[in-house]
């Protein structure tokens, strides 16, 4: 027996709905009513999700946001038939809301680890961070902060919804003292996830909050998540979640904050190392450019002291100075003098590494090459290989440790090699997603006073040791080779951080209507 149309909307078991040319509602059956939240007594002429009449209605699945003037947000996947003689159209859809979150988060998670491998500055991987998770579960706000392990105070290091506030743990604070409860102190302190259902009416209507309710009354929110930042066990930060209204924090949605909380921990922890390096990377510094002063500088000053000396002495006795002598004196002083504006030109370039920093790598060494050549008279050629234009898009942190490398290395044939020309080769290459960065610096000197073979760069002094060092940072290498006689080649690689694949977590590209 064949069911009339009639029956047929009141027993299938996904939404079907007549819709007019705009859109709204003629008639739905029950499955459409309890998915819209609509009155049943109300559906004809009632908004619907669904877009006005169109050309191409029929040629695929779409997408349908529906934000209801009351009642949780939902996503329905729906397809449209026309009906043969008649303005309005047939809507069959389901509600693919917690798949379609699911898919985002996912997608969140992978572009969360993709965001923490770059290495980028902790604040804008933070500020990242909070955005995947606000976009992923269509969150009303997201912050992330962290706790300065000196000072004990929180900076809010991530944010998306909310405005930025520097002064947020201030008002934090002003609100602890007028007796509020701090939940997102009790996570970091108790290192669990802190749930609270209604947080908003809470705050809102409590004047213990009045210093924060300002910053956090827009956009509104419902429910509060908490969930710490941990780093070998000990908490380094927490991730404030601020779910929308009409949203219940589920088990799922909790997974996956602890899951973006993980990222975000690692940032953390790889920025306080970097720091760490930083650090005694600058140290180093200071003792390389101590001994270079007493190496060179130093040493040349004590020369010209005594040569002054030497001609104060002279000029005391009752005698008359041999004009020869002064002349010889003087030419030694001007050739003194010359040699140590050289070495502190030298130290100065070294020292500021970044002064074309917003040409990029390329231009610097190219700079490093001019400069080096006008004051040494040595021929330092300079080539350069990026068919791709990403050479200058890499980090700033990473192209400054390359160029300081590549700086040291024709430092040191410039001093020590004996020879009159050095070539910078510098290239960007690429297999499948990985790629990567790969500087040469070759001088025609003497060499090494080794045996012909590949030198380990935890060889020799000071300057190598950094050289390596810097190298690690990006988990790249540092080799030299060397033959008597046939000069030296000191060869840098570093492995760049591969993209995602273009579209990574999307789905069938659909079209999405979002209509209030």
């Amino acid at each position: 027996m064949m069911l009339d149309p009639g029956t047929l909307l009141e027993q299938t078991p996904d939404g079907l709905a007549v819709i007019d040319p705009a859109g709204r509602f003629v008639q739905a059956n029950p499955a459409a009513v309890s998915l819209c939240g609509l009155d049943p007594a109300g559906v004809a002429g009632a908004a619907s999700p669904f877009p006005p009449a169109h050309a191409g209605d029929e040629e695929a699945e779409a997408v349908a946001v529906w934000e209801p003037e009351s009642g949780p947000r939902r996503e329905f996947a729906f397809r449209v038939s026309t009906l043969a003689g008649r303005d309005e159209r047939i809507v069959a859809f389901r509600d693919v809301t917690e798949s379609r979150r699911h898919q985002r988060r996912l997608a969140a998670i992978a572009s969360a680890a993709s965001r923490v491998a770059a290495k980028r500055s902790l604040r804008s991987t933070l500020d990242a961070l909070a955005k995947e998770v606000l976009e992923a579960d269509a969150m009303a706000s997201v912050q992330i902060l962290t706790v300065n392990s000196t000072s004990e105070r929180f900076r809010v290091m991530g944010t998306a919804g909310f405005g930025q506030a520097e002064n947020f743990f201030d008002l934090l604070l002003e609100c602890l003292e007028y007796g509020a409860e701090l939940r997102m102190i009790d996570a970091f302190t108790t290192r669990k996830p802190v749930v609270v259902p209604h947080r908003y009416e809470a705050i809102m209507t409590d004047p213990v909050w009045e210093p924060l309710q300002e910053y956090m009354r827009y956009p509104e929110w419902d429910w509060f998540a908490s969930v710490p930042l941990m780093v070998r066990g000990e908490p380094v930060g927490i991730l404030n979640a601020y779910f929308a209204p009409g949203q219940e924090i589920t088990k799922t949605a909790l997974d996956f904050l602890l899951a973006i909380a993980e990222q975000a921990s690692q940032a953390v922890d790889y920025a306080a190392l970097l720091e760490r390096e930083r650090e005694v990377a600058r140290r180093e510094e200071r003792q390389r450019l101590a001994r270079d002063l007493h190496d060179s500088v130093v040493q040349n000053v004590f020369s010209m002291g005594m040569q002054v000396e030497s001609l104060n002495m002279l000029s005391g006795r009752d005698t008359v100075v041999d004009s020869a002598y002064v002349m010889r004196v003087a030419r030694e002083l001007g050739h003194i003098s010359k040699a140590v504006l050289t070495d502190l030109r030298a130290m100065v370039t070294d020292l500021h590494p970044t002064a074309h920093a917003d040409q990029g790598l390329s231009e610097s060494l190219l700079s490093l090459a001019e400069s080096t050549m006008s004051r040494t008279g040595f021929d330092v050629r300079v080539s350069i290989s990026d068919p791709h234009d990403d050479l200058d898009d890499l980090e700033a942190e990473l192209q400054e440790d390359a160029y300081r490398v590549i700086a040291e290395a024709l430092h040191n044939s410039v001093k020590h090699s004996h020879g009159s020309t050095v070539t910078i080769d510098l290239s960007l290459t690429r297999r499948g997603t990985q790629r990567w960065l790969t500087g040469e610096v070759t001088d025609d000197g003497r060499g090494l006073l080794t045996q012909e073979a590949d030198v380990p760069a935890d060889k020799g002094g000071f300057g190598m040791t950094a050289m390596k060092e810097r190298a690690n940072r990006w988990a790249g290498t540092l080799t030299t080779r060397s033959s008597s006689g046939k000069g030296t080649t000191v060869c840098l690689v570093l492995p760049l951080p591969p993209s995602l694949p273009t579209g990574l977590g999307d789905g069938p590209r659909t079209t999405v209507w979002t209509l209030k």
